[in-house]
């Protein structure tokens, strides 16, 4: 499951605390927590996987600021460019969990939503987390309905929710039977990144969840 949201956030931020237990809800279906690795939302959506026992991968991008790889990491890789990261955080995932942020989560948001209205990538989930934040991006996105850019269906694809458990229910509900996932022991460090053990070497590619 990829998680998106802002790199911003800071851990006092009320945003932190749902990614991060977003994350660990994730876990306890029996899903791999995959982000872009960077602080922030990313950061807690990572920490709160690692927390819950669960596995979390990330999905680094080389950047002046803003992506220091966080340390609640089992395995990482570094982009060079976006394209390479976002193709990595769509091909792996079985669902997407869309936390506040700014251009980049709309910009990840919106390739995923253009994916799956065009049949590239089958119909996972999409769960917006944050009805007041995204509300305006909802009024445009009917506005498009009207104007006839999209289709009245497209609006189907979003869940929007501020409630964790129901995030997690319509994402159990829409991929674990239809897709015949079975959830397998996570095996990782007991370290995480920062911690006295070694950091773990750059991975090919995240391992498909369950």
């Amino acid at each position: 499951m990829t998680v998106f949201g802002s790199a911003r956030t800071p851990e006092t931020h009320p945003f932190y605390a749902l990614a991060r237990e977003v994350g660990a809800g994730l876990v306890r279906l029996g899903f791999t927590v995959m982000t872009g690795g960077g602080p922030g939302i990313m950061e807690a959506a990572n920490r709160g996987a690692r927390e819950a026992g669960g596995r979390s991968v990330g999905c680094a991008i080389k950047l002046p600021h803003e992506q220091d790889v966080n340390r609640y990491l089992d395995r990482f890789v570094v982009c060079d460019h976006f394209f390479v990261r976002k193709t990595l955080l769509l091909k792996y995932s079985y669902a997407f969990v869309v936390m506040p942020g700014g251009m980049g989560t709309l910009d990840e948001l919106f390739e995923a939503l253009t994916l799956i209205q065009t049949g590239k990538i089958q119909h996972f989930p999409v769960v917006l987390m944050g009805v007041d934040y995204w509300g305006s991006l909802i009024a445009q996105l009917h506005r498009m309905v009207t104007e006839r850019t999209i289709d009245a269906r497209d609006l189907d694809l979003l869940l929007v929710t501020d409630d964790v458990e129901a995030a997690l229910k319509h994402i159990n509900e829409s991929t674990v039977k239809p897709f015949g996932l079975i959830a397998r022991k996570v095996r990782r460090p007991s370290k995480i990144l920062g911690e006295s053990s070694p950091k773990p070497g750059p991975a090919s590619a995240a391992a498909p969840p369950g």
